[in-house]
């Protein structure tokens, strides 16, 4: 209810396909409401890094020709005195803001939508009609690299969705691989429950982890900032089933000293990348959770996060691996000085993917486009290796993934 009518506001505000939305914001209830509505109208939406300084911020407004921007008070506070030259900025929406705004661009969020605990309470309306097709251009994730100015990384609507698929298709591998047929799904089992300790900012707190949990009528628990004792207690009050994001995360849960205090029974599956995980650590999680499904990943911004899962037996296996392509993917070892060749299984080199949940390119960069994009491939800087099952094994991460 409350992004249909968002999405209403917006649409009356001029919004409309291929107009860039920015959502600066921390982790709160108002974050997927401001993506959805803006999605929904065919508007390009641009989540920028909420840790950014006021200067970078600006950078990523200009950058994309953001047209409104939907924010939270402490980003607000940075970009205040950049307003006046983001020249494409027609409005402003905050939410959780009590202060009066000399500007008259900014009005609060709750104006439109009240706060989140009034949503159930908003008229029933649908959602206003635009033709969207898959290929049409939908989201702009910035990513770092390692040199220059960050790189807005086009998304469409399927690159966005297709994490929803590539997941629940990892998930079932390792039954097909011992030979059996993968349970359906149970419309009487308790709901999903998943604690998000990544921010939605990023590729993986919002399309492998939001998209999915929606889309499986999950629940999203929200942290402010990841502290293990905060995380444990959340876990069990409200009985969290998987959690996640980087190994720290997985290790500092196993080894607090105050973990025996706690019923983190209900964890039935933990999840990471962005960083090396050391082999030991699956083992470990099986200790702890013996029924609990352990899984590793690998992926980056232009990849619309997770490419590879390795979960299971599989993951058991091969600890040190971050698995295969995804059934719609694929991946190759190639030479990393052109011209470029492909390397034959278990040698080193640069790691290649392709599939679509690859970006289009690089918003307004058309020369970094050429560098990075070839054919439909991306060049994702990574040395790795394969195995003769197509496992993947990255052996140097040479991309800043923005989680630190």
């Amino acid at each position: 209810r409350a992004v249909a009518v968002l999405a209403e506001r917006l649409a009356a505000d001029g919004v409309g396909k291929g107009d860039r939305v920015a959502l600066i914001m921390r982790n709160l209830p108002e974050w997927p409401v401001a993506f959805f509505a803006a999605a929904s109208l065919g508007a390009i939406v641009t989540p920028l890094n909420a840790w950014w300084t006021g200067q970078e911020l600006h950078y990523g407004l200009t950058d994309s020709g953001s047209r409104i921007v939907i924010t939270d008070p402490e980003r607000l506070e940075r970009i205040a005195e950049h307003l006046k030259d983001c020249p494409d900025l027609e409005g402003v929406y905050v939410c959780r803001e009590d202060d009066p705004y000399d500007d008259p661009r900014v009005r609060r969020l709750e104006s439109v939508i009240g706060p989140p605990n009034s949503w159930a309470d908003l008229p029933d309306r649908p959602l206003p009609t635009t033709s969207i097709a898959p290929d049409d251009d939908a989201t702009i994730f910035y990513t770092s690299g390692t040199t220059g100015k960050p790189k807005g990384a086009l998304g469409t609507h399927r690159t966005m969705t297709t994490n929803v698929l590539t997941t629940g298709a990892a998930l079932a591998r390792p039954f097909l691989r011992r030979g059996e047929t993968p349970p359906a799904p149970d419309p009487n089992a308790p709901q999903r429950v998943t604690l998000l300790v990544v921010p939605m900012f990023h590729v993986t707190g919002c399309s492998a982890t939001l998209g999915p949990a929606l889309n499986n009528g999950g629940k999203l628990v929200l942290m402010r900032k990841w502290d293990a004792l905060e995380g444990m207690t959340l876990i069990e009050r409200e009985r969290v089933t998987n959690t996640g994001g980087v190994p720290t995360l997985a290790w500092q849960l196993i080894e607090h000293p105050q973990r025996a205090e706690f019923d983190l029974s209900s964890i039935d599956g933990i999840s990471y990348g962005g960083a090396p995980s050391a082999p030991e650590l699956v083992r470990r999680i099986k200790e702890v959770w013996p029924k609990a499904s352990a899984g590793n990943g690998w992926g980056m911004t232009e990849t619309s996060a997770t490419f590879t899962n390795n979960n299971s037996d599989d993951y058991v296996h091969r600890p040190d691996s971050c698995g295969p392509a995804p059934a719609v993917g694929e991946m190759r070892i190639m030479t990393v000085e052109a011209p470029h060749r492909e390397l034959p299984v278990g040698e080193v080199g640069e790691l290649w993917a392709r599939g679509p949940m690859v970006v289009k390119g690089y918003w307004n960069k058309p020369e970094a486009t050429a560098q990075t994009f070839i054919d439909g491939w991306v060049k994702t800087g990574d040395l790795a290796r394969l195995d003769e099952e197509g496992f993947c094994f990255i052996i140097d991460r040479a991309k800043d993934m923005l989680i630190r």
